[in-house]
């Protein structure tokens, strides 16, 4: 049992370092790719990825209801499509750093979200988290002057990355009803299919330069490693991992991992791709994983574990 643990322990540390990666790789791609067919030919991968662990785990993918096509195809809407083409869009102008640390607004978007339209109970922890978390991130967001948000100081790309945290934020509470009677992987599984088909739809209406068909994109083999790291880790493999962990260790304890994914990618931006670390960012970012933190403590009722990965405080 220690070794289990153990190896559980190193997996979801493994995840934390995965979802990190995920905005660098999406700079990479995003500099080279549209968005809309990025986003596309990412959860192609990501969905043949995803069918094989399906097959591998769990077996095949089981019959769905009338109902449970419905709850699919609004988490592939939500969690897949709406997010891939705000996160595509956004990346092709915001730092990887900052990204990250506007995406991680997720958990305390989803825990007011809860409160509001599923009557969810919040703790006076999950409050506090909630109101730093969102301090931080309008620290993070108006380079050190909160108000500046006000008086329009936030640009279009912040704008369009925070729209990832809605559109996940909704895949979150609308997978606690999907998830009855499908497991997450399956429900992933198939959110990830729909999600795919609404992308495909995407890809040929939206003109260029946000599209360029269905067709895979020319770019550089770097862009396309970083596409297909995206797919099978950044969403197949760390999905996985990441329900080891809540199986064996229980959502509360998982989620606390997830604490590392914008430290994480804050030095990963400045060691890879030479971004600036602004204070602004350090203070901001330590008050948004301190609400984070202080929202997956354990104690109260807790919110039920996201379908996939982010959580990615994703993600990703």
């Amino acid at each position: 049992m220690p070794r289990r643990r153990d190896a559980i322990y190193v997996k979801l540390s493994l995840v934390a370092l995965i979802w990190a990666g995920t905005f660098i790789a999406g700079r990479v791609v995003a500099a080279q790719m549209p968005p809309a067919t990025a986003a596309l030919w990412r959860y192609v991968v990501a969905s043949v990825a995803l069918v094989a662990a399906h097959a591998w785990l769990v077996g095949v993918l089981p019959a769905l209801r009338p109902r449970q096509w419905l709850g699919v195809s609004l988490l592939g809407a939500t969690g897949v499509a709406a997010y891939n083409l705000c996160f595509m869009i956004g990346m092709q102008t915001v730092p990887a750093s900052r990204a990250s640390l506007i995406v991680a607004l997720n958990p305390a978007v989803t825990v007011l979200g809860a409160a509001w339209f599923l009557r969810e109970r919040l703790t006076a922890s999950r409050v506090a988290g909630a109101v730093l978390a969102l301090a931080g991130a309008a620290v993070v967001i108006g380079h050190g002057n909160p108000l500046a948000i006000l008086s329009g100081g936030i640009t279009p790309g912040d704008a369009i990355i925070f729209g990832c945290v809605l559109s996940w934020s909704t895949y979150t509470l609308i997978g606690k009803g999907v998830l009855t009677g499908l497991s997450p992987l399956s429900a992933t599984t198939y959110a990830s299919l729909t999600g795919t088909a609404l992308l495909a739809l995407a890809a040929t209406l939206l003109p260029a330069p946000l599209a360029a068909g269905v067709m895979p994109p020319v770019a550089s083999v770097g862009a396309w490693i970083a596409l297909v790291f995206l797919g099978v880790f950044g969403t197949a493999i760390a999905f996985v991992w990441f329900y080891e962990g809540v199986r064996e260790l229980g959502p509360a304890r998982a989620a606390v991992f997830i604490n590392l994914v914008p430290v994480v990618a804050v030095v990963l931006g400045f060691v890879l791709l030479g971004e600036r670390l602004e204070w602004s960012m350090l203070a901001g970012g330590s008050l948004v994983i301190a609400g984070v933190w202080l929202i997956n403590r354990t104690g109260g009722r807790a919110l039920p574990a996201a379908p996939t990965n982010l959580e990615k405080a994703k993600c990703c």
